[in-house]
């Protein structure tokens, strides 16, 4: 039985409705596939905890946990692990989104979700999103 890893996503959404999309580093595992940032649990963790830590090491941004809302998960075998990651809406936050880890950011209009190149996690996530928008 594979392990089971925790991931919690977040789709920041602008005054425009437009999304953020990060896309990874070419080195890094899945390097160049576009995602919501977000990140790992650690133990202890809430994923709305989980996304406060994550949001403002990788975009250095500030978010309140009552400003995250779950809307969607996704849940797939990659092989090595089964992910099962929430994904959050954020439409208020501090600070202007900087790629501290990924190498760069887009803002993009729900229609537009679905022609960037993104893991397996995410990719039902962003069909899923643009539905809801």
């Amino acid at each position: 039985m594979a392990r089971l890893v925790l991931v919690a996503a977040c789709a920041l959404i602008d005054i425009d409705g437009r999304i953020l999309l990060a896309r990874r580093p070419p080195k890094k595992p899945m390097g160049g596939l576009w995602e919501f940032p977000g990140g790992k649990l650690v133990d202890g963790e809430t994923p709305e905890q989980a996304l406060v830590r994550e949001l403002k090491e990788e975009l250095e941004i500030d978010v309140v946990e009552s400003c995250l809302s779950p809307i969607a998960f996704a849940s797939c075998d990659s092989g090595a692990f089964h992910l099962l990651m929430p994904l959050f809406v954020c439409r208020k936050w501090s600070g202007a989104p900087k790629a501290i880890v990924h190498d760069t950011l887009r803002w993009v209009t729900a229609p537009e979700l679905l022609s960037y190149e993104m893991p397996p996690g995410d990719r039902p996530l962003a069909a899923q999103l643009r539905d809801l928008l």
